[in-house]
């Protein structure tokens, strides 16, 4: 049988519990026109990022 030859430190053993803990990425809302965005990635219902118009988006 294998025999570990250290010790896991704590850190290890907690970022290895921390994956089974992982629920997936929140969404945000989209401060202009309120609308579910991801984040860091710009609005596909009104095309503003960071407060700016980046995206001319037709209605």
């Amino acid at each position: 049988m294998a025999v570990p030859k250290r010790k896991t430190s704590r850190m290890q053993r907690r970022q290895r519990k921390a994956a089974n803990r992982y629920e997936g990425v929140a969404a945000t809302y989209c401060s202009a026109c309120g609308a579910p965005v991801m984040p860091h990635r710009v609005c596909a219902a009104c095309g503003q990022y960071d407060g700016k118009q980046v995206v001319t988006v037709e209605a």
